[in-house]
């Protein structure tokens, strides 16, 4: 399952897209978006990188 990005918390950081190995996220209009869902390997770089916990895993 890809990660889940709360809209509310993401700040725009960015961090989750430059740890991410697989290239999932990118960043639109200041936030978080799980772009490449199905790319997913679910290391959860992405959950650990987010200095706001915006992101989760179902």
């Amino acid at each position: 399952m890809p990660p889940i990005v709360d809209t509310n918390k993401c700040k725009g950081a960015a961090t989750c897209a430059e740890v991410c190995p697989v290239d999932v996220i990118d960043i639109i209009e200041g936030k978080a978006v799980v772009a490449r869902a199905d790319a997913c390997i679910e290391c959860r770089a992405c959950e650990a990188a987010c200095p706001n916990s915006a992101i989760s895993f179902p």
